[in-house]
């Protein structure tokens, strides 16, 4: 693994004595830890499960790299935080990653290179794309050892700023950004991701959110046909066409939803009452609920509203939101059931910012697409890793950049020798007890 264009240089002396450097220390990785996420990739047979959805138009005589190994080794990748496919010309000769996806460090075969990445990146069309969705779908619904009774699922957009002329990319007035829009929704109360689907970048119609919420359910329901599902949006989809098909569907929902002059009107008497109780009290703010009935001229009906009103000392903020679900106090519909929404930004945050979700910078959708669930793929086996961590360790609820750097970026040194192959870690790492323990807890099961 020398590199002989690479120079030796020095560092300032210590104590005395001169400090150099070579890149020449053998068969070196950075990234040891990468094997944890290798193993939950084996369990889940990510590679697999997607690669099979894909047609692989090669000549099979002439394949060295198959499908599932390409998607492997770019997962992992992203994992590591390389999400350039760039990154791969210098990974695909790391004995690390050649034992993740299979090969051995020394005699092995290496790596694909970025073209091979590349291409694939670009090989799903748009019937392959939508295959590629149910399998995260599935992903999802493999991810519970029994059905459940009830999920409650996050659905958002969030601003992906392009830098070119990619295709879907518009111009939004809101972020001030050229961008697409892509839609992201997630099981917040587990963390994990259900589906992901690149979009222009503009709000969302009424018929647009009604026809993903469909798809969407209709693939979460050949799994769990009996599972109630709940859907929890903002004002983006909280849209009568939305709303009506929920409510045609068995589909609870609860949508932010837009002030107007007639709702202010009808939550007023409880309005008035909380601005005075402020007002007597002398206090910087006094919170209230109400709830009412609301029908918009774009509804077929009336519908729950549930208002939470809050007086301070620049005045009154009303928010509202709209719901099929007939229980609970209006305070538990706001404060308990919505604001737990607030939970899939940070999620969005890990996805886009700690896995580079958001790197879309393919001319064609198809490929940005792909490159969506290629992530997703990343975020899973990251996600799997840290459910192997022990509740009462202090990175169990750790985020993914602080996992990367704690568990995954670990110095090691690999010897092949004729009947095994040992990996050196350094003697001072500090989490060195819960990486055996991570290795055990993601090893397969004894056949």
């Amino acid at each position: 693994m020398s590199d002989p264009t690479c120079l030796p240089f020095a560092f300032p002396s210590v104590r005395g004595k001169k400090l150099t450097a070579a890149f020449d220390g053998g068969r070196l990785t950075s990234d040891g830890g990468v094997l944890l996420l290798a193993q939950a990739a084996r369990r889940m047979q990510i590679g697999e499960k997607l690669a099979a959805v894909i047609p692989d138009r090669r000549d099979p005589s002439r394949i060295v790299h198959p499908l599932p190994e390409i998607l492997l080794a770019r997962i992992l990748a992203i994992a590591c935080g390389y999400e350039d496919a760039d990154d791969l010309d210098h990974l695909r000769v790391d004995p690390a990653f050649k034992l993740a996806c299979g090969r051995l460090p020394d005699s092995g075969r290496d790596l694909m290179s970025q073209p091979t990445v590349s291409r694939l990146e670009n090989t799903p069309g748009l019937r392959d794309l939508i295959r590629l969705g149910r399998v995260l779908v599935d992903l999802y619904c493999a991810s519970y050892a029994a059905p459940p009774a009830a999920v409650t699922l996050d659905i958002d957009d969030t601003c992906d700023v392009v830098h070119g002329q990619q295709q879907l990319s518009l111009f939004n007035a809101h972020h001030d950004e050229r961008c697409f829009l892509p839609i992201h929704v997630y099981d917040t109360a587990t963390s994990r991701p259900v589906a992901m689907i690149l979009r222009p970048g503009k709000t969302p119609s009424g018929r647009e959110v009604r026809g993903h919420l469909r798809r969407l359910v209709r693939a979460i329901r050949r799994h769990w046909p009996t599972t109630a599902i709940t859907i929890r949006g903002d004002g983006h989809y909280g849209r009568p066409e939305a709303m009506d098909w929920c409510e045609d569907n068995d589909v609870a929902y609860v949508f932010g939803l837009t002030g107007t002059k007639s709702l202010t009107a009808k939550v007023e008497p409880t309005a008035d009452h909380i601005r005075v109780e402020r007002a007597l009290s002398n206090t910087d703010a006094v919170r209230g609920f109400a709830e009412t009935t609301h029908a918009a001229k774009s509804w077929r009906q009336h519908r729950r509203v549930a208002a939470r009103i809050e007086a301070t000392r620049l005045g009154l903020d009303i928010r509202y939101v709209v719901t099929n679900i007939a229980t609970g106090t209006p305070e538990w519909l706001y404060a308990e059931l919505y604001c737990a929404r607030g939970q899939a930004e940070n999620l969005i945050k890990l996805h886009k910012g700690q896995l580079a979700s958001d790197r879309t910078s393919c001319r064609h959708p198809a490929a940005n697409q792909m490159r969506l669930v290629l992530h997703t793929a990343a975020y899973w086996l990251m996600l799997t890793v840290r459910d192997a961590i022990p509740a009462p360790h202090r990175l169990a609820k750790a985020e993914f950049a602080t996992i990367r750097l704690r568990l995954l970026k670990l110095g090691a040194r690999i010897h092949e020798t004729t009947a095994r192959v040992r990996l050196a870690f350094a003697a001072a790492c500090p989490e060195a007890d819960l990486l055996r323990h991570i290795a055990g807890a993601l090893a397969p099961a004894p056949a």
